[in-house]
C-alpha cells in the first residue's frame, strides 16, 4: 500500500498533522500507535482497578478485625462461664458461640485468600496472612462437607473425653486416673495393662481421622495451600520447608544431650527391672517411663536419682511452714513480676479469678490464664493445691496474663504472642527463675544448698524438659507427613512408631498393628491442637532465660540464676511482650536475645554440669549409648 501522504494535498497534510495523524507513514504505524494508546488506557484502568481492589482489601481487613474482636469477647465470657459452672445450659451457650466463631473464621479466611496476591502495606499484609492461615482445621466451601467435618471433629473429641478403661480387677478409670497410676506404679505388668488399655479408646478414631484429613486438606486447598501441612507450617513467618529445616537444626543441637540422658535412664531402669523388662540396649519400652505417652520422665526420678541428691528442703513443706494459702501463693507470684517493673494486676483479677475448687459445683480444674476483654480483664482459673508444683504453675500462668496485658494496645489481630511457642515459653522462662536463690530472697528458704546438690535438681528438670524435646517434635512430624500424603492411612501406626523410635528411642511394649491407632491416644491428635509450639517453647524458654540473666548481670551458672528484682531484665522482657504478633517473631526474639535466630545452645549451657555427670556415669557403667 502507498503512503497516505501521496493522496493528500499539502493543506490536508497540515490538518492531519495538527490532529496527531502522521500521514507520511503507512497505516501499520498508525495501528501500532493506536494499540500503544489502547495499552496505556488499559494499564490506567488496571491501576484504577488495583487501587479499588487495595481499598476493598483494607476495608475487608478492618471489618474482619472488628467482627472477630466483638465475637471474641462474647466467646471468652461463654467459655469462662462454662469452665466455672459446668451444666448442659452453659455447655450449649459455649458451643453455640464456638460454632459462630468457627464459621466466621472460615468465611474470613476464604475471603482473605482472594486478596493474598495484592501489594498491600506491611501491616495489612501481615494481618491478611494471619487471617488466612490462622485456621487449624479449615472446612471445605461445600456446606455439606463443612457440616461433616464439624461432626467428625466433635465425635473425635467425644471419644477421647469420654474414654475409660476397665482394669482386670474391675476398676473403670478415666485418663487422669490411669495417668496417676502410671506415675506411681512400679509393677511392669500393671503398667503394661494400663498402657495397652488406654490405647483401646483410640481404635474407633481411625476411620474418622482419615476422613477428617481428607476434608481439611480440601479446605486448605480452598485457601490456596497445597495441603494442611503447608498451612500449619505457614504460620511461622518463614517458607514452610524452611521452617521444617529450622526444627531439624534445633533438634540436632540438643540431640547429644538427650542421648546421654536416654542412655543413663535406660541403664538405671535395667538395673531396677532386669533385662527381660528393660533391655540394656536399644529403645526403652514406653510403659516404664512414668507417663502415659513417655513424653516426660519426671515421675521415675526416684528410680534414677543419684545418691545424696536431696537438696535438703521441700518447697511444699516450706509453703506450709510459712503459712502460705492459695491467695498468698498467687500474691507472691505477682510480686515476681512487679519486682521486674510490671504494674500490679488489676483489682478485677483478684475478684474474678478462681483459685480454690468450689464444693457446690463442677468446674474445669486444669490451670489456665484468661483475657476476657482484650484489655484489662485478665484472670487465672485453677484449683490450687498448696504444693511446690502448683507454686511453679502459678508463676507460669501469670506469665501468660502479663503477656496478654502487655500487648493490649495492639490491634486485635496482633493481640497474640510472636509465634505460638512464645506464649508458653514466657511462663516457663519465669518458672526457671524459681531457684533456691529466689526462694531465699522471698524468705521461704534460709540457706541455699551448695553446688553438690545441683546435679539432683538438674536431673529432675532434665527428666521433664530435655526428655520432652523429641516427643514435642515428632507429633507434628507425623501429622505433617499424614497431611501431605507421605504417610498413607495404611501405614498410620507403623509410621508413628518408626518416628517415636527415631526421635525418642522408645518402643511399644507389645506388638502393634494397623488395627491400632496409637496417635489417637494423645489428646492433641483427636483434638487437632498443633504441637510444635511446645517444642519451640522448650527451646525458647532457655534462650530467653540466659539472655535475661546476661542483661541482669548474673555471673554465676545459668541454672542458678534468678532475674527476680531486676528492672533492666524486666524492661527488655516487657518491650518484647508489648509487640504481640505485630512483627515477625525473629524481630521479637531479637529484642531480648540480640539475635533473630532460635538457638538451643542455651539448653546445653543450662544443663552443662549434668551432661558431664551423665557421661561419667555412662562411662563408668560401660553403657553403650544410642538405639
Amino acid at each position: 500500500m502507498k503512503p497516505i501522504c501521496a493522496k493528500l494535498t499539502p493543506v490536508a497534510v497540515v490538518i492531519a498533522l495538527s490532529l496527531g495523524i502522521s500521514g507520511c507513514n503507512d497505516d501499520s504505524d498508525a495501528k501500532v500507535e493506536s494499540k500503544a494508546q489502547q495499552t496505556a488506557n488499559q494499564d490506567g484502568l488496571k491501576q484504577e482497578a488495583s487501587k479499588d481492589k487495595l481499598a476493598e482489601a483494607k476495608q475487608f481487613i478492618s471489618q474482619a478485625e472488628s467482627q472477630l474482636a466483638n465475637l471474641s469477647i462474647e466467646q471468652n465470657r461463654a467459655e469462662w462461664l462454662y469452665s466455672n459452672f459446668i451444666t448442659e445450659d452453659t455447655a450449649a451457650l459455649a458451643a453455640s458461640v464456638g460454632e459462630r466463631q468457627t464459621a466466621l473464621s472460615v468465611q474470613l479466611a476464604t475471603k482473605a485468600a482472594n486478596y493474598s496476591q495484592l501489594p498491600l502495606d506491611e501491616v495489612n499484609a501481615r494481618k491478611l496472612n494471619i487471617l488466612r492461615s490462622a485456621l487449624v482445621l479449615p472446612a471445605p466451601l461445600d456446606p455439606k462437607k463443612n457440616a461433616e467435618l464439624a461432626n467428625i471433629s466433635a465425635e473425635l473429641n467425644g471419644l477421647y473425653g469420654k474414654g475409660k478403661y476397665c482394669m482386670a480387677d474391675g476398676r473403670c478409670l478415666t485418663q487422669p486416673e490411669l495417668s496417676g497410676l502410671m506415675a506411681s506404679s512400679r509393677d511392669p505388668k500393671e503398667l503394661e495393662e494400663i498402657w495397652k488399655g488406654w490405647r483401646e479408646i483410640a481404635k474407633p478414631m481411625r476411620p474418622l481421622f482419615e476422613r477428617e484429613v481428607e476434608l481439611a486438606n480440601e479446605g486448605a486447598k480452598d485457601l490456596g495451600y497445597a495441603n494442611l501441612s503447608e498451612l500449619w507450617r505457614s504460620q511461622y513467618d518463614m517458607q514452610p520447608d524452611a521452617f521444617s529445616a529450622e526444627l531439624d537444626r534445633l533438634w540436632g543441637q540438643v540431640e547429644p544431650l538427650y542421648e546421654s540422658l536416654h542412655c543413663y535412664v535406660r541403664g538405671e531402669l535395667n538395673e531396677k527391672y532386669g533385662d527381660e523388662v528393660a533391655p540394656k540396649q536399644g529403645a526403652i519400652p514406653a510403659h516404664l517411663l512414668g507417663n502415659m505417652w513417655a513424653q516426660q520422665w519426671g515421675n521415675v526420678y526416684d528410680m534414677v536419682a543419684p545418691q545424696d541428691a536431696d537438696p535438703g528442703y521441700d518447697v511444699t513443706e516450706l509453703l506450709a511452714k510459712q503459712g502460705y494459702d492459695e491467695h498468698k501463693m498467687v500474691k507472691q507470684a505477682e510480686s515476681f513480676f512487679t519486682s521486674l517493673g510490671f504494674e500490679p494486676l488489676p483489682e478485677t483479677f483478684w475478684s474474678r479469678s478462681l483459685f480454690i475448687q468450689p464444693q457446690d459445683r463442677d468446674v474445669v480444674c486444669h490451670a489456665s490464664a484468661w483475657d476476657l476483654d482484650n484489655l484489662d480483664d485478665i484472670r487465672i482459673k485453677m484449683c490450687i493445691q498448696k504444693t511446690a508444683e502448683d507454686f511453679t504453675v502459678i508463676h507460669h500462668e501469670l506469665g501468660h496474663n502479663f503477656y496478654q496485658r502487655a500487648y493490649k494496645e495492639q490491634p486485635f489481630i496482633f493481640k497474640n504472642s510472636a509465634n505460638d511457642g512464645f506464649h508458653e515459653a514466657i511462663g516457663d522462662t519465669v518458672a526457671l527463675s524459681i531457684t533456691p536463690n529466689y526462694l531465699k530472697q522471698i524468705g521461704l528458704l534460709e540457706q541455699v544448698p551448695d553446688a553438690s546438690k545441683d546435679i539432683g535438681l538438674l536431673l529432675k528438670q532434665a527428666l521433664d524438659k530435655v526428655a520432652f524435646l523429641p516427643f514435642g517434635l515428632m507429633i507434628d512430624q507425623w501429622r505433617w507427613k499424614v497431611f501431605s500424603g507421605e504417610i498413607t492411612p495404611a501405614h498410620y501406626n507403623q509410621a508413628w512408631w518408626e518416628l517415636r523410635e527415631k526421635y525418642q528411642g522408645v518402643k511399644a511394649p507389645i506388638a502393634r498393628s494397623e488395627a491400632d491407632f496409637d496417635p489417637g491416644a494423645k489428646y492433641h491428635v483427636p483434638g487437632n491442637v498443633p504441637y510444635t509450639r511446645y517444642f519451640l517453647a522448650h527451646i525458647l524458654q532457655f534462650q530467653f532465660h540466659k539472655a535475661l540473666c546476661d542483661i541482669a548481670g548474673d555471673k554465676g551458672p545459668v541454672h542458678r540464676c534468678s532475674i527476680y528484682g531486676n528492672k533492666d531484665a524486666g524492661a527488655k522482657l516487657n518491650a518484647m511482650l508489648e509487640m504481640g504478633q505485630s512483627k515477625p517473631w525473629p524481630e521479637a526474639l531479637e529484642v531480648v536475645t540480640g539475635s533473630q535466630n532460635m538457638d538451643a545452645s542455651a539448653v546445653l549451657d543450662y544443663f552443662a554440669p549434668l551432661k558431664v555427670w551423665l557421661d561419667e556415669q555412662n562411662k563408668q557403667a560401660n553403657r553403650q549409648c544410642g538405639w
